[in-house]
């Protein structure tokens, strides 16, 4: 019986330490390992050959260089470009974006006349501040103003299609590495030289990569506390502002004992004799010897 109800007690702690473990490990991929970059250790000359090829915009900073890749409609490009691009311009960040027109799919277009305008103007004069006014602007009442139609020329409507072959040269080389197919892509070098990607369309992947560039984290903790309230300084006493009062000087009384006793200097003191009414001694006092007693007889 006993041996029984040790085997069952066991076959239960196999199950529970079972399932916790699948509930850690679940918890650990989900927050955490899948929003993790992934780092390149292959075909990385052959990326970095692409990148360096393409015709990205930046504003030409001197710092670490973070490439994008992505397309104008893809709402999760744009938001990292509006919550991340301050942040990383902060740090100096050489932001380099590739931005590519989607072709056609089954005879419909992907992407709009304007688009592909400016996209091809991008690769070609790489002008960071169309992209700026480009993303600014609602996709839909975009022109592309003052920049040349790609459609009907021959060279700028090459250039669209380098855009595209570009993506479909680079998505096997990250898919190679273990990277999905979601935008934006992003990749860079972190601090010791290694070169990673990340498909970071969820807001959890961005702290990996400013963690990699050296950008300030502003994540907060998961556990905020109050900020206590400012004591404003208390007032100052009156007595210390205005001093302690000013002491009068009171009249002194000559028969009142002295506070401070007469030093003595060796000598004795004279007591004044004391005399009664109308100058004349007091009873059982001595009367005055002049300077010169010798002839005087009692």
């Amino acid at each position: 019986m006993r041996l029984r109800q040790f085997l069952m007690f066991s076959l239960l702690a196999v199950v529970i330490g079972a399932v916790i473990a699948g509930v850690g490990y679940w918890a650990y991929w989900n927050y955490y390992a899948r929003w993790r970059p992934v780092t390149i250790d292959k075909d990385q000359a052959e990326i970095q050959k692409l990148l360096d090829a393409a015709g990205y915009a930046s504003p030409q900073r001197t710092g670490p260089a973070l490439y994008m890749i992505s397309y104008r409609a893809c709402a999760p490009c744009a938001r990292y470009q509006r919550e991340e691009f301050p942040k990383l311009a902060e740090a100096n960040v050489d932001t380099r974006v590739i931005v590519f027109a989607r072709p056609d799919r089954e005879g419909a277009s992907q992407s709009t006349a304007a688009e592909r305008a400016t996209v091809a103007e991008l690769w070609i004069n790489r002008d960071w501040s169309l992209f700026l006014n480009w993303m600014a602007s609602p996709r839909q009442s975009w022109t592309a103003p003052n920049v040349r139609p790609a459609d009907g020329d021959i060279a700028r409507t090459a250039v669209v299609e380098a855009s595209r072959q570009f993506v479909d040269k680079l998505t096997p080389l990250l898919k190679g590495n273990g990277l999905g197919g979601e935008y934006p892509l992003l990749i860079w070098r972190d601090r010791d030289g290694y070169l990673k990607a990340c498909a970071c369309a969820d807001r959890r992947s961005y702290s990996f990569i400013r963690h990699d560039l050296g950008v300030a984290d502003e994540t907060p903790s998961l556990i905020s506390l109050p900020r206590p309230e400012p004591i404003p300084p208390a007032a100052p006493d009156p007595e210390v502002v205005a001093g302690p009062p000013a002491q009068t000087r009171q009249p002194r009384d000559p028969l009142a004992t002295p506070s401070q006793p007469v030093p003595y200097n060796g000598q004795a003191q004279p007591t004044p004799p004391q005399k009664g009414p109308q100058g004349q001694p007091a009873p059982g006092s001595q009367p005055e010897k002049p300077s010169d007693s010798s002839n005087i007889f009692y």
